[in-house]
């Protein structure tokens, strides 16, 4: 297992898009390589090429950028076995790091000074049957649920799963995302404030302040 080096499609220092930290100065670290293939995604170009770093260059970049936030995203970070150890050595240097993952890979091993963002994925993402939701126990006050909506039928699903799964008592913040030009924010507040649903409406910051081809966190 190779945990030395990381394949790495970019980093670089914006703000955070998504999640409860959204708007704050963020540095990411995005890796190559998702075994997913959500029909919403906004990234694919993360799907494969980059450049293979050593663990010890790709620490000295993401600090370099002196932001407190970092995220680690992709791709799917946990698919790199290096992206653990990386993760444990920044939480070492005194930044809050946050893990955007896709919900199907193992997260019991992530480092638990790390803020965990996990997708459930509906079916409207095509990859429903990929979630892996024994991650749901690993999940504390300090991580957050997301839930990246399609239409009414998605948002139907995620408010089965909220009852079924008890999400609420996880602790976690619940995030309810419209997927961008596929639902309209305005109609998933409405049925939010309706059904009285304790999520958090979740929307793209960076596609509203740079544009629709913002690629996602």
């Amino acid at each position: 297992m190779v945990t030395d080096t990381l394949v790495i499609h970019e980093i670089y220092a914006s703000i955070q898009g998504e999640s409860s930290f959204a708007g704050v100065p963020c540095t990411f670290v995005r890796t190559v390589g998702c075994d997913l293939r959500c029909t919403w995604c906004d990234t694919p170009q993360a799907f494969q090429g980059g450049t293979r770093l050593a663990r010890s260059e790709v620490l000295e970049r993401a600090l370099s950028f002196g932001t407190p936030l970092v995220e680690l995203t992709g791709g799917e970070p946990l698919l790199q076995p290096g992206v653990l150890p990386l993760m444990r050595e920044l939480c070492d240097a005194g930044r809050t790091v946050l893990l955007e993952t896709g919900g199907h890979r193992d997260v019991s091993g992530v480092d638990p000074r790390v803020h965990k963002i996990v997708d459930l994925k509906a079916p409207g993402s095509g990859e429903v049957a990929q979630n892996r939701l024994e991650n749901l126990r690993y999940l504390t006050a300090r991580d957050e649920l997301k839930f990246v909506l399609a239409d009414r039928g998605d948002y139907d699903w995620m408010r089965g799963m909220l009852v079924i799964h008890e999400l609420d008592a996880l602790g976690a913040k619940l995030l309810a995302s419209p997927a961008f030009g596929l639902l309209d924010p305005r109609t998933l507040v409405e049925w939010v404030l309706a059904d009285k649903l304790p999520v958090r409406v979740n929307l793209q910051l960076h596609k509203y302040v740079w544009g629709a081809d913002a690629v996602g966190v």
